[in-house]
């Protein structure tokens, strides 16, 4: 008995339509562990109900969040936040406040601004006179820097 086309055709509709249903809810569940992730004391939340407030304290193991509305305060469900209003910022570690990333090494030669531990380095500088970085040799305050001219008047 041959297969009739248009039962290919609703077998593959219904297989589209679950995929579809699995991938939404993959989304769904991605975007509520990045809301749960991004709940700190501090970050201002609005709750299912309309009702605006800033995170007092998150209560992990009874799920609870003590709100500050105004002037009063709520203890609401963690799962009652429907989204966050504006975040706070993450905690800044190591990496962070060097502006480095873990393998972001200098090039041969390259300097970090703001390290600490670079070696001292005693080299001349190229556009005053050697003798001029020779602590042996005196210079004339009144002169133009040039060591053994007399100062001009």
């Amino acid at each position: 008995m041959p297969i009739d086309p248009i039962t290919i055709m609703m077998f593959a509709l219904i297989a589209i339509l679950i995929f579809f249903m699995f991938r939404n809810g993959k989304k769904r569940q991605a975007a509520m562990q990045e809301l749960q992730n991004g709940l700190r004391p501090g970050a201002e939340v609005m709750l299912q109900s309309g009702i605006f407030g800033t995170i007092e304290s998150i209560d992990e193991a009874d799920n609870r969040v003590t709100l500050r509305s105004g002037t009063t305060t709520l203890e609401v469900h963690r799962n009652a936040i429907s989204q966050i209003v504006a975040p706070t910022e993450a905690p800044a570690d190591a990496a962070a406040a060097t502006g480095l990333a873990p393998d972001d090494d200098p090039e041969f030669g390259e300097r970090i601004a703001g390290a600490k531990d670079a070696p001292a380095t005693d080299t001349p500088s190229f556009d005053a006179p050697a003798e001029a970085n020779d602590p042996s040799v005196e210079i004339d305050p009144k002169s133009d820097g040039e060591p053994g001219e007399t100062p001009k008047a």
